[in-house]
């Protein structure tokens, strides 16, 4: 099937991508919660369409490139789950003037909130914004009991322009654990801090739209999303090792791999080198905290996906990827020339260093799908 294919190459199994799409919608439908994927994982309209079962609205982004893209391609509402700054005011204007479309941005910053305020006013532009709330990973957002909240929230909600949405959160570090339990009691955590921070805006009079938290693990195991408007997540749509290393997912569930070939045979390392290295695997390993022969990917077969022995990509430099071997039969089976497919240690890294899929089923290949890569 890849035999004429230059590597290395995204490869995108169209299959089990229908398949994780539809074990997410069926969830979100089953707890009556609004998905509203993240798509900085795929960064891809046809993936978007899948994942949003063909509703061009109510997606996640991370950059303004990204909400430029799908903003193009007709998606109307669109948040951009990173921290705002002022110099991205006049970005954003015209991304949501443009195309007509509500284009949401956060921020835990009072200074920015600010700003925003004197920005919509003077540029006569509505920025919709949402306060960012830490429930313990700390990455960004403010504690439930910081009296920024209120002074944000009151700086936005004051504005004759400006528009205030409501508060989001992230918990991940749901990542941290590969303990059922105790992501259950980091969902849960996760949920009470936004109905927490919504309810001290509510006695001041402080109404929140949207009430949104999101991640993988969480949406999975929590145990009721009754208070909250919405629900993100986004690496769902292809899962990977480090999901795998977690019980979120098993291998068959991965949908995106990397078409490699061997370039050379390492006798005196013993190793298979590969044209799949750092630029085009990420030099992520996550999963290894939990998956501790992951590397950088495992190898595997090109056209069954399973995985070949024991045989993980254990080293990357910028082009090239090393195979660690403890038979040199894989010298005869695996002879320079042929190829392998790398389940990927983290799929939104390493897919973010390719401008397409090649997209597959049934053993075919059907299509190469766009993505949008930068800032």
């Amino acid at each position: 099937m890849f035999d004429a294919i230059e590597t290395p190459r995204l490869i995108l199994d169209k299959s089990r991508l229908e398949a994780n799409t539809k074990r997410f919608l069926k969830r979100a439908d089953d707890m009556n919660i609004a998905l509203r994927p993240h798509l900085k994982t795929s960064k891809s309209v046809d993936v978007a369409k899948i994942a949003t079962a063909g509703r061009l609205s109510g997606i996640t982004v991370s950059t303004l490139k990204e909400a430029e893209h799908f903003a193009a391609h007709g998606f109307d509402n669109i948040l951009l789950a990173a921290g705002i700054t002022p110099n991205k005011f006049a970005r954003v204007k015209a991304i949501m003037e443009q195309h007509k479309i509500d284009l949401i941005v956060i921020t835990d910053s009072i200074d920015v909130a600010n700003a925003a305020a004197r920005f919509s006013e003077a540029e006569n532009c509505a920025l919709q914004v949402l306060i960012e709330i830490d429930c313990g990973e700390h990455r960004g957002g403010l504690s439930v009991d910081n009296p920024d909240l209120l002074e944000i929230a009151r700086t936005l909600d004051q504005s004759p322009v400006a528009k205030f949405k409501g508060v989001i959160t992230h918990a991940g570090h749901s990542y941290g654990t590969e303990d059922e339990d105790e992501v259950r009691a980091i969902a849960a955590h996760e949920r009470q801090s936004v109905l927490d921070s919504a309810q001290k805006l509510s006695a001041i009079n402080i109404a929140c739209d949207i009430i949104s938290v999101g991640s993988t693990p969480t949406f999975l195991l929590a145990e009721t999303f009754e208070g909250l408007t919405e629900v993100r997540c986004g690496v769902f749509v292809f899962f990977d090792l480090a999901q795998t290393s977690r019980g979120i997912c098993s291998l068959d569930d991965i949908a995106v791999s990397v078409l490699a070939t061997v370039i050379g045979h390492s006798r005196l390392g013993k190793a298979l080198i590969i044209d799949a290295g750092a630029f085009a695997l990420s030099k992520d390993a996550s999963a290894n905290a939990f998956l501790p022969d992951a590397g950088y990917g495992y190898a595997c077969d090109p056209v069954t996906m399973q995985r070949l022995g024991t045989l993980s990509v254990n080293g990357v430099h910028q082009e090239h990827g090393t195979i660690h071997i403890d038979d040199e039969a894989w010298y005869q089976r695996l002879p320079v020339g042929s190829q392998v497919r790398i389940m990927p240690n983290h799929a939104c890294p390493t897919a973010a260093a390719h401008d397409t899929y090649l997209v597959i089923e049934n053993g075919a290949i059907i299509a190469e799908w766009p993505r949008v890569n930068g800032w």
